[in-house]
């Protein structure tokens, strides 16, 4: 029986038929659909609290995009073989949506709202991240909440110079750019991209042309909205009594002002303490138990202050100019045994990225639904509460820090050697030890002088800035190089990451409803200035990739066997692959294709590994000579063993070329010998001729 309520709408997505359905399913969410795209099927569900949390003091938007194995018919690992916590790429995509809606409801807006999209069934050729930003919007625009939407988001490549929305898998391997952009019809909203150096001009073109789709998504949007009768959520915002907001800035105007006379940051923050202060002792009498409105309005004047030097006196809170950066400094091998180090700072941001190789075994190996099972390059970021001068407990990774990690990754990804040119895996690891503004950007510096201490031939040198927007009216002011209290009080943090050839990552969300091309194209162009002013700096410390790894640094060697001769090189039960590393201590990983990688700090055993395995993969012929060991002795003569699970015997006729009247007269077991091999039999026995006896191998 077919569901009457249910409602069906299509419309076309970069060429392809996308299928929104909603009254099916979930009739007690506040607003619930199906996002359809091929065999992808994305279920969205928003819903609000009907009360405000006592004491709460932002919006508490929470977005959750849940990965199921069953969606693409993946049983998950683990012990408990079900789903747990999110994985990197869920929290990522979690993180895309909210950054899309995020500045689209109103301000003082405190209701708790969630939004979870479930990954039903994913097609490969089908990303599902446009699409869950699509059913997001949708989901909220049927709601009745006070969403000042609808938005449209897409996903863009760049294959053979062509802009294409929404690319299948293949394209996307194709592809140099990877940009997911969202936005109303008016304004774009939020922008991730990873790319292979694609010009400023490329980016933008990409960028307006995605602005275009947007637009459709929007429309077709608005046009289904009015099929709907939806009743409006009762909700109250927070609002702060108008004599209050009165009588707090007339004491605190001219205190504000000497607040912010300093530009030593530290001092400034001590001066807004006192303020505070002052300010609530001041009317805890007239407005009682009115202190959080009180900060807030302090909050809104010095916002106002620091907003206002800008744009009217082009001042920023330290004295920088509108397109200056901070003192930079770096430094490389600071941690003797740590394999690459790389420290940099600027201003008060610093942060220093430390870099280990590994084998390719120790590649990260992911529990997804991608089809990409291994990850050889990882790069990960920590901010402990010291970083920011506050003491509270230190817990795991937030999305926050993941979501910076992954984008010091992506802008380092295109220049990392491939696995043919170096045969290791990457881990890099950003600790923030002071952070003032644009800790990920720091964190692609450092990490960049990391790798080139520790000698990994990257293709190019990447760095980073953060650029800042202060919109008021038709004032637009771009800053270079935001700090903490700029990107605190302002409209944008638009991060922007590349070589001097072109950009490898960008990251933008705004607090505003929009912004243009044109603020769009300054802050590309003063990103350009800033990011290949401070590569200079950086390439004055350490100007290119060491010639040689650090001392402890695993040495790994490749060669390939057959891949028919794996099961013997491995033994039954790991048997003789474990005696070799027994006895060279070099760590072994062999490829199903057959490709072998050797490890190990001493290259001496690393060779004689290599021996051994090339020994037991390559077939016995005649007149191979080997270096073996005698394993037993009989009265007819003596057996060696010339490779692990390879024997053969030389007769005691074959001994030597004079008469031997008892073996051990000349061998003994466990005597190191050079024998030849003279015969196989069609038994493939091995007849051996002894060349001599060796004192050691």
């Amino acid at each position: 029986m077919v569901n009457k309520n249910a409602t069906v709408y299509k419309t076309i997505m970069g060429g392809k038929e996308v299928i929104i359905e909603t009254g099916k399913l979930c009739e007690l969410s506040h607003g619930s659909c199906l996002v359809k795209c091929g065999e992808t099927l994305i279920m969205i569900n928003v819903t609000m609290s009907e009360d405000v949390r006592e004491g709460i003091d932002f919006f508490p938007l929470e977005v959750e995009f849940q990965e199921k194995m069953y969606s693409v018919g993946k049983i998950p690992g683990g012990f408990k073989r079900r789903e747990g916590r999110g994985s990197d790429k869920a929290i990522l995509v979690s993180r895309l949506i909210d950054r899309s809606i995020r500045p689209l409801f109103p301000k003082g807006f405190f209701n708790n709202v969630n939004v979870v999209a479930t990954a039903l069934s994913i097609d490969p050729d089908v990303q599902p991240e446009p699409l869950a930003m699509l059913g997001a919007s949708f989901a909220l625009t049927i709601s009745g909440l006070p969403f000042q939407g609808p938005t449209g988001s897409v996903n863009v490549a760049i294959v053979n110079d062509e802009f294409i929305i929404n690319p299948n898998a293949s394209q996307c391997e194709k592809s140099v750019l990877n940009l997911i952009v969202s936005g109303t019809d008016e304004a774009i909203l939020m922008i991730e991209a990873g790319a292979k150096e694609v010009t400023e001009e490329q980016m933008l073109k990409a960028i307006m042309f995605a602005e275009e789709e947007i637009k459709k998504l929007v429309k077709f949007q608005q046009n289904i909205k009015k099929d709907f009768e939806i009743p409006t959520k009762e909700y109250t915002l927070y609002e702060i009594d108008k004599q209050l907001e009165k009588d707090v800035k007339e004491f605190a105007d001219k205190k504000l002002n000497w607040a912010l006379s300093t530009l030593d940051r530290q001092e400034r923050q001590l001066r807004q303490r006192q303020i505070d202060k002052e300010t609530k002792e001041q009317f805890a009498l007239k407005y009682v138990e009115k202190d959080r409105e009180i900060g807030d309005v302090l909050y809104r004047v010095l916002k106002e202050k620091v907003r206002k030097k800008i744009v009217e006196d082009g001042v920023r809170p330290d004295g920088r100019k509108v397109e200056e950066i901070r003192p930079i400094w770096c430094d490389v091998n600071l941690l003797p045994r740590v394999h690459g180090t790389g420290l940099f700072t600027r201003g008060q941001t610093q942060v220093l990225t430390t870099l280990t190789l590994g084998t390719i075994n120790d590649a990260q190996q992911l529990d997804g639904f991608e089809e990409e099972d291994l990850k050889r390059y990882m790069h990960q970021y920590n901010m402990p509460p010291y970083s920011t001068g506050e003491a509270r407990s230190i817990r795991g990774p937030g999305r926050r820090e993941i979501g910076h990690g992954a984008l010091a990754e992506r802008a380092l990804e295109p220049m990392i050697p491939s696995e043919e040119e170096f045969p290791y895996s990457l881990r890099l690891v950003s600790e923030v030890l002071s952070s003032n503004g644009s800790s990920s950007m720091a964190s692609v510096c450092g990490s960049t002088l990391a790798l080139m201490d520790g000698g990994v031939p990257i293709k190019a040198p990447v760095a980073g800035i953060a650029m800042g927007l202060i919109k008021e009216k038709d004032k637009v002011i771009v800053l270079t190089d935001i700090q903490g209290l700029e990107d605190f009080l302002g409209d944008m943090d638009f991060k922007v990451a590349g070589t001097e050839n072109g950009i490898t990552a960008i990251q933008m969300d705004i607090k505003i409803k929009g912004i243009n091309e044109d603020i769009l194209k300054t802050a590309l162009k003063q990103a350009k200035i800033a990011r290949i002013k401070i590569l200079n700096l950086m390439l004055e410390v350490i100007e290119m990739p060491r010639e040689n790894l650090s001392k402890y640094a695993p040495k790994i060697i490749t060669f390939e066997i057959d891949p028919e001769k794996i099961r013997e090189v491995i033994g039954s039960g790991g048997k003789i692959i474990n005696k070799i590393i027994s006895e060279t201590g070099v760590k072994i990983d062999i490829e199903d294709n057959g490709k072998v990688f050797l490890a190990s700090a001493d290259n001496e055993m690393t060779q004689k590994a290599k021996q051994i395995i090339l020994n037991i993969a390559e077939d016995v012929i005649i007149g191979k000579i080997y270096n073996g060991k005698v394993v037993k002795t009989m009265d007819f003569g003596a057996f060696v063993e010339i490779a692990p699970g390879k024997e053969g015997m030389i007769h005691i006729s074959k001994l030597s070329s004079q008469r031997v009247e008892k073996v051990e007269d000349v061998v003994k077991a466990g005597d190191n010998v050079k024998v030849e091999v003279i015969k196989i039999d069609d038994r493939n026995r091995i007849g051996l001729k002894l060349i001599e006896v060796l004192k050691e191998i």
